[in-house]
Order: C-alpha cells, then sequence, then structure tokens
C-alpha cells in the first residue's frame, strides 16, 4: 500500500499514476485542511511560454503533460497561447521571443477577432493548452474514486509519498512559499477562445476563458509567506492589464478572488526528495499541472525500481 498525503494537483497525479502502474493506494486529506492552492491555478500547458524564465528542463519535460492530461481528463482545450503587448511595451514581445521557441508572429485579430486593430502583432505558441483547473482535479478524484481508491482523513497504513505542498515545509528546510493571486470575472462583452499573456514589465498577466463569458486573470508572483486575501494592489494590476487586453474588461462582474502560497525550492524546480522513509514530491512554484504528471511518472519507475531489488 502507498498513502497519498494531499489531493492537490500533485497528489492527484502522483495517486493516479501509481494506481494505473498496478501499486494499491490510499489518498489521506487531514480534517480541515484547506483548499489545494492548484485550485486557483491558471491549468495552462503552457511549457514554451515557461521557457522565458523557467530553466530549460521545465520546458523538455513539461510537454509530456499535454498527453498525460488528455489521457485522463476531457476538458483540455489546445488552442494555443497568444501572447500580447501594449505599443509602448513592444519590446517586451521581442525580449520574450528570443527567450522562447515553438512560436510563431501573428496578427493577433485573426485569431481573436475581438483584438482586431488593438495589436498590430503578437506571438502565437500553437501547440499549447489548457483546461479548468477544478474540473481536471474532481476528474481525476472522481476517476480514482470509480476505481476503488479510498480517501479518508486518517491514519496512514502504507509507505508515505507526501504531496501536501507548504505544509511539508517542517520537513523540507529549504521549502518557501511564493505567494499567487488570481480574479475571476463574468462578462458577455468579451469573446476570447484562448489563454492569451499580456506582457508587461512590472506586472505582467494571463487570462484564461473558462466558458460561458468567465475569466480567469492572474496572476501575481510575490516573494512572501503571507496568507489572506487579496490585495488592493493585486486587483488593481491585474484588472488593469486586463482592461489593456480588452477595454470591455472594465464592466465585468468580478464574481471570485483567489490567494494562495506555491511551494518553491531555491531554484523553481518541482522535485521528488527523500527524507528517511518518507518520498515527497513538492516545490510545483507554477508549473503545478505541467510537471505534476511528469514527476508523478518518475516516482513510477523509483517505486518500480524498489519494488525490483525487493525481489
Amino acid at each position: 500500500m502507498i498513502s497519498v498525503l494531499g489531493a492537490g494537483v500533485v497528489g492527484l497525479c502522483v495517486a493516479t499514476s501509481l494506481f494505473e502502474a498496478g501499486f494499491a493506494v490510499e489518498v489521506i486529506e487531514p480534517e480541515g485542511s484547506p483548499a489545494p492552492v492548484s485550485w486557483l491555478a491558471g491549468g495552462m500547458l503552457a511549457p514554451f511560454c515557461e521557457g522565458e524564465s523557467a530553466p530549460e528542463i521545465i520546458v523538455t519535460q513539461g510537454q509530456a503533460a499535454l498527453e498525460w492530461w488528455a489521457a485522463h481528463v476531457t476538458a483540455i482545450e489546445q488552442r494555443g497561447t497568444l501572447v500580447l503587448a501594449a505599443p509602448r511595451d513592444a519590446k517586451e514581445l521581442d525580449r520574450f521571443a528570443r527567450a522562447t521557441r515553438a512560436h510563431c508572429w501573428v496578427e493577433p485579430g485573426k485569431l481573436e477577432s475581438q483584438l482586431e486593430g488593438r495589436f498590430a502583432r503578437g506571438l502565437f505558441f500553437g501547440t499549447e493548452a489548457h483546461m479548468d483547473p477544478r474540473a481536471a482535479l474532481n476528474a481525476l478524484r472522481e476517476r480514482l474514486r470509480a476505481r476503488g481508491v479510498v480517501f479518508h482523513e486518517g491514519t496512514p497504513s502504507g509507505r508515505i509519498v507526501d504531496c501536501r505542498g507548504m505544509a511539508a515545509a517542517s520537513s523540507l528546510v529549504d521549502l518557501r512559499p511564493v505567494r499567487g493571486e488570481m480574479l475571476e470575472v463574468v462578462t458577455p462583452e468579451v469573446c476570447l477562445t484562448r489563454p492569451v499573456r499580456l506582457l508587461h514589465p512590472r506586472f505582467p498577466c494571463y487570462i484564461v476563458p473558462r466558458g460561458e463569458g468567465r475569466y480567469m486573470i492572474g496572476a501575481t508572483m510575490v516573494e512572501s509567506a503571507r496568507p489572506g486575501a487579496v490585495t488592493a494592489r493585486a486587483v488593481m494590476e491585474l484588472l488593469s492589464a486586463a482592461y489593456t487586453v480588452h477595454p470591455a474588461f472594465a464592466e465585468a462582474e468580478l464574481v471570485a478572488t483567489g490567494a494562495g502560497l506555491r511551494p518553491s525550492f531555491p531554484d523553481n524546480i518541482p522535485a521528488i526528495r527523500r527524507d528517511r522513509d518518507r518520498i515527497h514530491v513538492n516545490g510545483m512554484y507554477r508549473h503545478g499541472f505541467l510537471m505534476a504528471p511528469v514527476l508523478a511518472s518518475a516516482l513510477v519507475q523509483i517505486m518500480m525500481e524498489e519494488l525490483g531489488h525487493a525481489h
């Protein structure tokens, strides 16, 4: 038996991969634990865009995430990512192009009709995809339950794989929090069909369509351990950026806000760590949905090798 601690994106991907590899699995959710920070994610599978600031390992390994998610949930939309910049920030777009690959220059209005005349050029990453993170996590959970995997609050009964994010900080001394804040708005006046990233020297943002006029706008990156609600600064900056993409966002209904602490190692690269008889899968930083399937597959290989050595 393997006891997976935590039911965020990492825990659910790990439990799914282990179960599919033939291991007996249970998922432990401590009573009263808060919703996982992955519920606040953008749900973007964008390895090439992440290459602007992420190490090459994220770009290379993250490309496997799309196939994994497509095999496990139905709500994947592979419509690419459109990257824009206001005319005054044109140099940011050029810089982004130099720092990334697998893109082409486009006229934004030809991809998103409502952007016609607003932006002269943009970068299009055609192979990238997105999904609703909460729907994806619920789908993984229900799939596991349907196969007989037990979710409970009690004592672990098997080999522990700890996927609790910041809740495991007492065991991972170099784990640090990176605060992220996001908004959800609803407006029938805006029709975007794919994630749009707006570049800005101080507060870049992304806008992810959720369907039926709903959009997730995110996400700040603040080196802070402060919990609590979103700040006024974050709301103003994110809404200002969204307004730059389309002025109709000014009339949108602000229906939800959220803030969470992303677990991050010093190099911002997710990792599998051993701590005596416990294995940690942690440090997702901003790459949870992109890298959780990758680390889950690597963990399966580790466990298979251990099983082989045991025999």
